[in-house]
C-alpha cells in the first residue's frame, strides 16, 4: 500500500470519527439530569452559585456552540473535569488505561495461541471426529457469559485450590515504582521478579475469562478460512510439485487463511477494549472499563462521555491497522 493510498485511508476515517463525536456529545447531552446540580449534590451551594457554575462549564449556551467547544477540546485531549475525582478527566483515563490494555494484550495472545493451531487442526481434519469435538468445543466458548465464567474460575482456581488470587491487579503490601504503567513491564523495570510473578498471577485469570471464548471465535474463523483455502488449485499444485505437507499448511495455505481472521481480531480486540466492564468489576481489576462502570451509577457524564468516544476512535484505529494488514498477507491489495 503507497503513502497516498495510506493517507487516502486516513481521510475517509474523519467523517466516521466526526459521526461518532456528534453521537456521544448527543448521548450525553440529552440524558436526563443536571451535571450541575450532581456536582453540587453534596455542597450547600446558593442558586447564585449555581447560576455562575452552570455558566463556568457552558450549559447555558445553545447546543450548536457547545458542540463546537467539545469538538475543539476533544481534539487538544481536554473533556473538561470528573464530576467524582475532581481532576481533569484525561488524568483519570490514563492512569487506568494502562491496566485496561495489559488486559487486553494479555487476553488476545491467549487466544491466538490457542485459535491458530485448533482452526488449523480442524481444517485438516475436517469431517472426522477431532474436527466435530473441536467445533462443539468451540461453540460452548463463545456461548460463555464472560460474568459467569469468570465466577466459576474464581470458585475452582482462587477459593478452592487457592492457586490465584480472587481479583485486583497486584497484592496489597507491592510497591512497584510507575514508569509506563504496565505493571508487568515497570516490575521488570524495577528489577523485581517476585513482583512480576504476583502481577501475572493476578492478570491470569481475568486474561483467561477474556481470552477462552475469543480463542473459541477465532478458531471457527480459522478453521473456515483454512478449509477453504486447502480447496484452492495452488494449494493442490503445490502438493502435487512434492512440497511437504507442513511447508503448504504453515507457509502457503495459513498466510492467505489469515486475512479474515485479522478482521475478525481487530473487531474482538476493540471489543475486549470496551467490553470487559462486567469482567474487570467482577475481578476487581482496577482499568478503564470498571471505572466507566462506577462512572455510570455516578453520573459522571464527563468521564463516560470520553471513555465511549475513545472506545469508538480505538475500533476505527483498529480497522484501519487491519487495512494496512492486508497488504502484508495478500499483495493484490498492493495494487
Amino acid at each position: 500500500m503507497t503513502a497516498s493510498r495510506v493517507v487516502e485511508r486516513l481521510l475517509q476515517t474523519l467523517p466516521v470519527l466526526f459521526g461518532i463525536s456528534v453521537i456521544v456529545f448527543l448521548m450525553i447531552t440529552l440524558t436526563p439530569g443536571d451535571p450541575v446540580e450532581i456536582m453540587l449534590a453534596d455542597s450547600r451551594a446558593t442558586p447564585e452559585q449555581a447560576d455562575q457554575l452552570r455558566r463556568d462549564l457552558g450549559l447555558d449556551r445553545p447546543l450548536p456552540e457547545r458542540f463546537l467547544v467539545f469538538l475543539g477540546n476533544a481534539l487538544v485531549g481536554d473533556f473538561g473535569i470528573s464530576f467524582f475525582h475532581r481532576r481533569p478527566v484525561i488524568e483519570v483515563i490514563l492512569e487506568r488505561l494502562p491496566a485496561t490494555i495489559e488486559l487486553t494484550l494479555a487476553a488476545m495472545l491467549l487466544a491466538i495461541a490457542i485459535a491458530i493451531p485448533l482452526g488449523v487442526a480442524a481444517a485438516v481434519k475436517r469431517d472426522t471426529w477431532l474436527d466435530r469435538a473441536l467445533s462443539a468445543a468451540s461453540l460452548f466458548g463463545v456461548s460463555l457469559p464472560g460474568f459467569w465464567f469468570g465466577i466459576l474460575l474464581i470458585l475452582l482456581f482462587s477459593v478452592t485450590l487457592g492457586l490465584f488470587p480472587v481479583g485486583g491487579r497486584t497484592p496489597f503490601d507491592l510497591e512497584v515504582p510507575r514508569v509506563s504503567g504496565f505493571l508487568l513491564v515497570d516490575t521488570l523495570l524495577a528489577g523485581r521478579p517476585d513482583a512480576f510473578a504476583a502481577a501475572l498471577r493476578h492478570l491470569v485469570l481475568p486474561a483467561v475469562t477474556l481470552g477462552l471464548p475469543t480463542a473459541a471465535l477465532l478458531a471457527r474463523v480459522v478453521r473456515s478460512s483454512m478449509a477453504e483455502v486447502l480447496t484452492s488449485d495452488y494449494i493442490l499444485f503445490a502438493e502435487a510439485k512434492g512440497i511437504s505437507r507442513r511447508r503448504v499448511l504453515w507457509r502457503h495455505a495459513l498466510k492467505n487463511a489469515l486475512i479474515p481472521v485479522v478482521t475478525v481480531a481487530a473487531i474482538e480486540t476493540g471489543s475486549l477494549l470496551g467490553g470487559n466492564m462486567i469482567v474487570e468489576t467482577v475481578f476487581g481489576w482496577p482499568g478503564l472499563g470498571r471505572l466507566v462502570v462506577e462512572s455510570i451509577f455516578a453520573r459522571n457524564y464527563p468521564l463516560v462521555q470520553a471513555a465511549v468516544l475513545l472506545y469508538a476512535v480505538t475500533y476505527v484505529l483498529l480497522n484501519f491497522l487491519a487495512d494496512l494488514a492486508y497488504t502484508a498477507l495478500n499483495p493484490k491489495v498492493r495494487l
